[in-house]
């Protein structure tokens, strides 16, 4: 079985930053990709940011230049600093990791719980 437990939302005022963290724990063999997506009431579930297991990142142009994804491998960990925060940047974060639990399992999506983050005008 595989957890994925985030931690680091909250309140926070516009301009302000906040850290979430994401650890991934349970059977797991490999993992790929991980990330973090967000969701605000009545709106779709959409990608913040991406890191692959070297390292290469993606973000979504409206968190350009303000949020920094960054893992650490040895802890099954994703970081996402969000720096200069927006209000429309309040949603519930939701942690996200392509792995496999086995050398002959496939690679499948496994999802944490959320974490909310509210930015207040």
């Amino acid at each position: 079985q595989v957890q994925l437990v985030e931690s680091g939302g909250g309140l926070v005022q516009a301009g302000g930053s906040l850290r979430l963290s994401c650890a991934a724990s349970g059977s797991i063999f490999s993992i790929n990709a991980m990330g973090w997506y967000r969701q605000a009431p009545g709106n779709q579930r959409d990608l913040v940011a991406a890191i692959t297991s070297r390292g290469s990142a993606n973000y979504a142009d409206s968190v350009k230049g303000r949020f920094t994804i960054s893992r650490d491998n040895a802890k099954n960990t994703v970081y996402l600093q969000m720096n200069s925060l927006k209000p429309e940047d309040t949603a519930v974060y939701y942690c996200n990791a392509d792995l496999r639990t086995g050398w002959h399992s496939p690679w499948s999506d496994y999802w944490g719980q959320g974490t909310q983050v509210t930015v207040s005008s």
